[in-house]
């Protein structure tokens, strides 16, 4: 899916996050709130290395559609990553630190964009059940 507008970016990025099994992700809506991006994308990971993989996955799927970062932070470290697309930001924490820094709270006012269910693909039938 190549992302027609920052939602459905917003939307790529969480879909990214969740294949390497990120948790308690969120979508916030900041763009009336923000002057600096649309779409805030959180989540955590369960260990430093658990927050590499999800960021460096986001990268490698964004990235297949031609989007790359206009920053980066964190990664190495693992313990609070930030991948910055412009008019969606990805912040992906080692939980204890998402904890601490409390981002949902810090932005309450923003609503919670839900992400809709992956829609399944229509199988085609075989040449023998056409016949």
């Amino acid at each position: 899916m190549i992302p027609r507008n920052s939602k459905q970016k917003a939307f790529l990025c969480a879909r990214a996050a969740l294949d390497h099994k990120a948790i308690d992700l969120v979508i916030l809506e900041v763009k009336d709130l923000s002057s600096f991006t649309d779409y805030f994308v959180i989540c955590s990971g369960n260990s430093d290395r658990q927050v590499q993989a999800i960021t460096s996955h986001i990268e490698e799927k964004l990235g297949r559609q031609g989007l790359e970062p206009i920053g980066l932070e964190g990664k190495n470290e693992g313990r609070w990553a930030l991948l910055d697309y412009g008019d969606v930001v990805i912040h992906i924490f080692y939980h204890p630190v998402r904890e601490f820094y409390d981002l949902e709270r810090l932005w309450a006012d923003a609503p919670r964009i839900p992400l809709p269910p992956v829609r399944k693909r229509q199988r085609s039938p075989k040449a023998s059940e056409t016949k």
